[in-house]
């Protein structure tokens, strides 16, 4: 249930007596390594061998800080060919490097070389290049239990095997519920009045969220090269982003076997953790080195190979009628001001009022009405 500060004030003494009560029953355990983390180079990013190279440096921090990790900045980034030229990656913005697109000879091996601002010098070894297949077949089908997104795809030379996907989400966040009223600040937050509404609400923004779980099928097994109708992303059909428009953007790579190893790893040790049958988790740095001090630990795997992307569009009207699919703003909380708590009520930006109703106004909270807090309202490029 989504609460405003005004809805938080009809029962605030009791929450916060019980959050009081609840704090004081357990202190949480935080181990050194945790608190104290070592401050390891992260590296983020392949070399692309058909197009622009993108990578993200940054410092492992702790599990508990609020901000984003530290970014890596001011280091010098190459992509170099074994016994060839070597290309500079330019910084913007901090801690993400990047190249011009570039297509790299696929007979040639190249690595990752980089020193950072104080000094340390990391590489990966030279790796050949791998070339990614084309998707086959790219599209969705209605299930009874939900959409599904498929692809498929195939190496005819029986020589790719190692795949891996990732997705980016967008998708259309349309309020229901549109004010008619504003509160005009006067003197102070809660000296103002209600006026008809001047500064509307965006009608629409944009969702959008990338994938987090890691895809990976590996073909070794099989008497031929063929992934077939891999469901990339499955949504229930209860899903608030098919409620108007959706969109899905899928990356696909091939990779090397050592970096598909890796990203098995780094599935066991982030997904199937939580039981005692689950897989341990396993130390995990990847093939990024430090020259300069061998003590000295990076985490990450940049390989080098090619992308291939294929994007679809969804819409609610060629989704099953009987789909119960939800809104971000179902839940939401309105209840009747009265008159004589007004100036206290909107006096929170966090509360907002909709319209005059009997002995006064009818609010909500801003989550509610301001799709800027559920995306952006600017229109992606490929928008239709």
């Amino acid at each position: 249930m989504k609460t405003s500060a005004f809805f938080s004030r009809l029962t605030g003494l009791g929450i916060g007596l019980l959050g009081v009560a609840l704090a004081g029953c357990t202190d949480p355990y935080l181990p050194s390594a945790i608190q104290n983390p070592p401050r390891l180079l992260v590296v983020d990013g392949f070399i692309n061998s058909k197009g622009a190279t993108t990578l993200l440096l940054s410092r492992a921090s702790n599990l508990a800080a609020p901000a984003a990790p530290p970014a890596e900045t001011k280091a010098r980034v190459y992509v170099e060919e074994l016994g060839g030229p070597s290309v500079q990656l330019t910084e913007s913005p901090a801690g993400t490097y990047t190249s011009a697109a570039r297509t790299l000879n696929p007979a040639k091996k190249y690595r990752l070389h980089l020193t950072t601002a104080a000094g340390q010098e990391f590489a990966t070894d030279y790796q050949p290049v791998v070339t990614t297949p084309p998707f086959d077949r790219f599209g969705w089908r209605a299930e009874p239990d939900g959409l599904k997104i498929f692809l498929a795809a195939h190496d005819a030379a029986n020589a790719t095997h190692f795949y891996r996907w990732q997705y980016e989400e967008t998708w259309e966040s349309i309020p229901i519920i549109v004010p008619t009223l504003e509160w005009e600040v006067l003197y102070g937050p809660s000296e103002g009045r209600l006026i008809p509404i001047r500064n509307r609400f965006p009608l629409i923004c944009w969702g959008n969220e990338k994938s987090s779980d890691i895809k990976l099928v590996n073909t070794t097994r099989l008497a031929q090269d063929v992934v077939a109708d891999y469901v990339v992303r499955a949504l229930p059909t209860t899903s608030y982003r098919l409620r108007h428009r959706y969109s899905i953007l899928v990356t696909q790579a091939a990779q090397s076997e050592d970096e598909f190893h890796y990203w098995e790893l780094l599935k066991k040790n982030t997904e199937n953790i939580g039981t005692l049958f689950d897989p341990q988790p396993v130390q995990l740095t990847g093939n990024v080195r430090c020259l300069s001090d061998p003590a000295a630990l990076a985490l990450g795997f940049v390989g080098v190979h090619s992308v291939e992307q294929r994007r679809l569009f969804v819409e609610r009207s060629q989704l099953p009628f009987d789909w119960n699919i939800s809104s971000e703003y179902d839940k939401c909380p309105t209840d009747v001001v009265k008159t004589i708590l007004i100036p206290q009520v909107f006096g929170s930006p966090d509360n907002i009022p909709i319209i005059y109703a009997p002995d006064g106004v009818l609010a909500t909270s801003r989550e509610c009405v301001d799709c800027r807090l559920h995306g952006s309202v600017v229109k992606p490029p490929f928008w239709p």
